[in-house]
């Protein structure tokens, strides 16, 4: 079997159009076995004192056999998902959960680690080498290495579970999405609609074999309705179905209802951080993070709370106030991306319609690498010809001094059984093999932009621009490092709090009248973003900011007191409910079922940690201030961000990083300045 299965195969870059889910759990099989039989050798030819190539990178070099089968087939289960790749793959997430929990519980090697750790060879240790094997030691006590073996064997079981359940709230997510459309046939009903959108909906019915128009709940469909319908009965419907998914609520009510997930993934990670001697599961959370505990936190988010509502409420009270005017006297949740757009487009005569024609895709790209390329020294081109998961995804290589740095592949545009939302994750970290030679990274970069319809290319809102260049920041951290050792390269090993720095760094390029004119350009006549839209555009930047941050900070209070106070007798929405209270400026529908969709925090690594976003902002913003200082394509600035930032990865505290780069610890005045919530920007 293993010569016929490419996961089983050596191979540069995967070959996603060969792998077949029945390729899967025989490859992962082989390679669990293959795996345990290469560390009980290891372990029985271990010398007394072990050294770093014996000891860290072996296994470095059999984790990596195992992880270049998994990783391309826990990709395709993300982009092209289906009921025969779904079933392997979840055959497979216990399996994977019992070796990883075996390995950390694992007292021999934990004792080879200690030995390492303390023998005299670890004084010559490069800083990379040193924070390893602390995170190891860490890693090992988190997994439970000084448990009683029954408490370890708890341990196991709930990560096994957790696994699955993380899986399972991610596929009722994408299967209660797709399992919702309405079919228009009547154009009177898209009144408001832009041509784009509509040609959009045209196209998806004539994937179905439908005549007139298909809203379904993707997002780019979504985003039109609730934006610029103008029939408000539809947008209240489209509003009920898209955020009553996976619940007890709603059109599909009861049909893959996230509600006993959630409250079984919460029972459990309490029950894990107990057994490893925390009170609860946001402390566990932060055992790996910058932040140093859950008060902190909490204080953080509080203070980001009380200098933020008295804005969110201005925004309000002036949305309140236009749509009033214009005949909506009882402004609801389904009300306010429409009449916002019509308020921001009366205020600055701009929209993200507009926009869009001077945003296709060709001419982002290009200008987000020439971005790159002045700020960091490195070339960008595309590469043809090589295998993808889908005729929609390019792949591009960076080079330095004609020199081969890492590739990487985008997979930009929404289509059905694809995971919603947009992410970075390495499909290859950059390491020094046993053999001496370097291996480069690899990236997959995903979103979930409107596709081209007929002869247009896509075209892109800003804030689909925003999320390119948020996503790239998190690809560049992966490919721009100089880390050969696999624990800390790229962002292996970077604090989750810190991990957000470099994306949301990228985003202020969007901003920039300089980044401006080199990613934009009117699809048809090539023209520049004009001055005058430009100064609107601008001038719209912190359109509602104030109620931007109030729900940023509620969702980030809601995942982190969520796993704070687990066991307090209150349920989900009783958290939801107590945290809108105190910073929420307007209440959804009682039958809203947010929490239902929350991925981020119940099947993505952002659980109690969703506050990274603002924590990571703080210091994206003060580490951009320092462009605006210098010039915002200085190239100076910009190696200097790279060498003390991107190719450090995680060989360092993050604190550490930041502060070689900026000279002294961050403070949260540039971001408040950023976003138009301080006194000197108001």
């Amino acid at each position: 079997m293993s010569e016929n299965n490419p996961l089983l195969q050596a191979f540069d870059l995967p070959p996603y159009s060969a792998i077949r889910p029945e390729h899967v759990e025989p490859a992962v099989d082989t390679l669990l076995r293959e795996g345990r039989e290469a560390l009980a050798k290891l372990l029985a030819e271990q010398p007394q004192t072990p050294t770093w190539d014996g000891l860290v990178l072996a296994l470095d070099e059999q984790g990596e056999r195992l992880s270049r089968a998994w990783s391309p087939v826990s990709h395709l289960n993300a982009v092209c998902n289906n009921a025969e790749l779904r079933q392997a793959y979840e055959a497979c997430l216990p399996k994977l959960s019992e070796y990883w929990t075996e390995l950390g519980q694992n007292r021999a090697l934990f004792q080879a680690y200690e030995a390492l750790a303390n023998s005299p060879a670890a004084a010559n240790f490069d800083v990379a080498q040193s924070t390893i094997l602390q995170n190891a030691l860490r890693d090992f006590r988190l997994s439970g290495i000084d448990l009683p073996a029954a408490e370890q064997q708890r341990y196991g079981a709930i990560q096994m579970k957790l696994s699955e359940l993380g899986s399972r709230f991610s596929n009722q997510l994408l299967d209660a999405t797709q399992a919702w459309t309405k079919h228009i046939l009547d154009e009177d009903a898209l009144d408001g609609l832009p041509d784009s959108a509509k040609a959009q909906m045209a196209q998806a019915a004539q994937a179905k074999e439908l005549d007139g128009w298909l809203i379904s709940l993707e997002f780019p469909s979504y985003y039109a309705v609730m934006t610029y319908a103008n029939d408000r009965a539809l947008r209240e419907e489209l509003y009920a179905a898209y955020c009553t998914r996976a619940s007890d609520q709603g059109p599909n009510a009861g049909k893959n209802d996230n509600g006993p997930v959630m409250a079984e993934i919460l029972d459990l990670r309490q029950e894990l951080a107990q057994l490893l001697g925390f009170a609860n599961y946001s402390e566990l959370s932060l055992a790996t993070k910058m932040a140093e505990n859950n008060d902190q936190v909490l204080s953080f988010l509080r203070d980001l709370a009380q200098r933020s509502k008295p804005f969110a409420e201005q925004d309000l009270s002036e949305l309140r106030g236009y749509a009033n005017e214009h005949g909506c006297t009882d402004l609801q949740s389904w009300d306010v991306g429409y009449y916002s757009e019509k308020l921001r487009e009366r205020r600055y005569s701009i929209s993200q319609e507009i926009l869009r024609a001077y945003f296709p895709i060709d001419k982002v790209l290009s200008g987000l690498f020439a971005i790159v390329q002045k700020l960091y020294g490195i070339e960008i081109a595309e590469l043809k010809g090589f295998d993808t998961w889908h005729p929609d995804v390019r792949l591009f290589e960076i080079k330095e001094n004609g020199q081969h740095v890492g590739r990487f592949f985008f997979d930009l545009y929404a289509r059905a059984n694809k995971r919603g939302g947009a992410w970075m994750d390495g499909a290859r970290d950059k390491r020094r093999t046993a053999a001496g030679s370097v291996v480069s990274p690899v990236a997959n970069l995903v979103c979930n932009f409107t596709p081209a319809v007929g002869d247009q290319p896509a075209l892109l809102t800003h804030d689909e621009v925003t999320t390119l260049f948020h996503e790239f920041g998190h690809g560049l951290h992966h490919l721009l490092t100089r880390v050969e050792h696999a624990g800390a390269s790229g962002i292996n090993g970077v604090a989750w709090d810190a991990v957000e720095l470099p994306s949301q760094f990228m985003e202020n390029w969007c901003w920039e009248p300089e980044g401006l004119a080199l990613i934009s350009g009117h699809y048809k006549t090539g023209e520049a973003l004009p001055q005058d839209l430009l100064e609107k555009m601008l001038a719209a930047k912190n359109f509602q900011s104030g109620l931007m941050m109030a729900r940023q900070v509620e969702f980030s209070l809601f995942d982190f007191e969520l796993h704070a106070t687990h066991g307090d007798g209150r349920s989900v929405l009783d958290v939801l409910e107590g945290i809108r209270s105190e910073v929420s400026v307007m209440r959804p529908p009682a039958y809203n079922r947010f929490p239902n969709s929350f991925a981020h925090i119940f099947a993505g690594g952002y659980a109690a940690g969703y506050y990274s976003y603002k924590w990571a902002e703080v210091l994206s913003a003060d580490a951009f201030s320092k462009f605006e200082e210098d010039g915002v394509l200085n190239e100076q600035t910009g190696r200097a961000f790279r060498e003390a930032i991107l190719a450090r990865g995680g060989s360092q505290a993050p604190m550490v990083l930041f502060v070689d780069f900026r000279g002294r610890e961050p403070s949260i005045d540039a971001l408040l300045r950023h976003l138009g919530l301080s006194a000197e920007a108001a």
